[in-house]
């Protein structure tokens, strides 16, 4: 029962400890606002002697004007704190003693207001620079800490009933309780002021209650922050992005049907690379090759949809819209062999990719279970891809297309029919084209030369 009542009343907070870094960051948000709350202070200040200054004077014959150092010992100390803010050199404790000597010199800016105007103790008790106790709590919650808030409403509720003790001990206080006259005269109304103190501890309280619930909001709301820029590493930004801006939550079979092109690319003779090294350099290996054939990917306005082993799963015009995405394709597969031609990964090891590029019409979107889903492709067309990557096996090729993607690539690209094959799996026949030679993929990777012949090959060029 008790936790429930804690729970409705605090708002629900993270489960277990945050960790490290999500403390670092909420650490790093106050820290900026203590700043904050020290040049809206230092403004406050600023306003008070611009006030005082161009104010008309009606103590002109007292001798001695206490309001000018009180402000000044105000700038001083504001200045002062908002250096160290600055420096991070604020601790709790010094924040804590900062919070009451900024009452204490506002409460002092109230007590001198009878030396200045020369009347009794009991007339600062009207004054309304008292108000501004309000404005010192309210600030203190831009930092979303509920200490330093009940810190500054009980240190103004002490020095307002420091200040009424003054008063009654100075013996000129004289107590009533006609409200008319407590108005028109240095009269007290004892009841007034305690509603003073009251409204202080109240507005203290109700900012405090306030801060404790939005605290565990941040922190809940960094956490899940954090959490999402973790995940969203594990699959494209683009997808991430679609989920996250997302008008409801993502159902199993939520997808849409696009035309777009797919790219599957897989490295050759990966499996007898993998005997000959470590499982420590296989993995720096792969991170290599993967962080420079994204690249290319990226600048050809691919989003790599899923990673399978050494093998890449490329889509063109399925999250990010692009009218030239059979063409980009294309790009992105010469791309990636010229990268792979020009050096060596993983301390030395040379690499080669071969690339099926299909186009047609394929579902993007969520598949899977409803407490675990994966954002992919499926279609025909991702077959075919699949299927045409290992077909560069037996015809001495590293970039083959369907006819569908040479078509929509337009003149872009010079191609060489390679032949009708029948893919597995499908019961018509499809034909394959590879880039000719010259078009940006050398002999060795797959152009018109330095390729095995096909019977069904009919030279035709496109």
């Amino acid at each position: 029962m008790w936790p429930r009542i804690v729970s409705f009343a605090l708002g629900e907070g993270p489960k277990g400890t945050p960790p490290e870094r999500v403390r670092w960051l909420i650490g790093e948000q106050q820290v900026h606002s203590e700043i904050l709350i020290g040049w809206v202070q230092f403004a406050l200040v600023v306003f008070f002697l611009v006030l005082y200054t161009v104010s008309p004077k009606t103590s002109a014959g007292t001798q001695f004007l206490p309001v000018p150092w009180v402000l000044g010992a105000f700038s001083a100390f504001t200045v002062l704190r908002l250096a160290l803010a600055h420096r991070r050199l604020l601790s709790p404790a010094l924040l804590v003693a900062g919070v009451c000597i900024d009452m204490a010199l506002l409460m002092g800016l109230v007590w001198s207001f009878h030396l200045q105007y020369e009347q009794p103790a009991p007339f600062y008790l009207k004054a309304p620079t008292m108000l501004y106790v309000f404005i010192f709590i309210a600030l203190r919650a831009l930092r979303f800490e509920p200490l330093y808030v009940v810190a500054a409403g009980i240190a103004a509720a002490a020095g307002w009933l420091a200040l009424l003790a003054y008063a009654a001990l100075s013996g000129e206080m004289v107590v009533t309780r006609d409200y008319v006259r407590y108005m028109t005269s240095n009269s007290v109304l004892i009841g007034a002021e305690i509603d003073k103190v009251i409204s202080i501890l109240m507005v203290t309280a109700v900012l405090a209650l306030g801060l404790v619930r939005a605290r565990r909001i941040l922190f809940r709301a960094v956490l899940d922050s954090v959490l999402a820029k973790d995940l969203s590493r594990f699959v494209a930004p683009e997808v991430a992005d679609r989920i996250s801006t997302s008008d409801r939550a993502l159902q199993p079979g939520d997808g849409e049907v696009r035309v777009a092109s797919v790219l599957f690319t897989d490295i050759e003779g990966f499996s007898t690379i993998s005997e000959k090294v470590t499982p420590e350099r296989l993995v720096r290996l792969l991170n290599d090759y993967f962080e420079s054939v994204s690249g290319a990917i990226d600048r050809h306005r691919g989003v790599i949809t899923q990673f399978q082993g050494d093998a890449m799963l490329v889509t063109f015009n399925t999250v990010k819209d692009d009218p030239d995405h059979a063409a980009n394709a294309v790009r992105a597969a010469i791309e990636i062999q010229a990268a792979t031609r020009e050096r060596a990964f993983g301390g030395g090891i040379r690499l080669r990719t071969r690339c099926g590029i299909s186009t047609g019409r394929i579902v993007a979107g969520a598949v899977g279970a409803k407490d675990r889903l994966l954002y992919t492709v499926h279609g025909d067309e991702v077959n075919i891809a699949a299927r045409l990557e290992q077909l560069n096996k037996s015809y001495g090729t590293y970039v083959l297309a369907t006819e569908a993607t040479v078509r929509a690539a337009g003149g872009t690209f010079s191609f060489e029919r390679v032949g009708e094959v029948m893919v597995r799996g499908r019961s018509a026949s499809t034909t394959v084209f590879t880039l000719a030679r010259g078009s940006g993929v050398d002999a060795a990777a797959g152009g018109s030369e330095g390729r095995r012949e096909d019977p069904r090959r009919q030279g035709d060029v496109m």
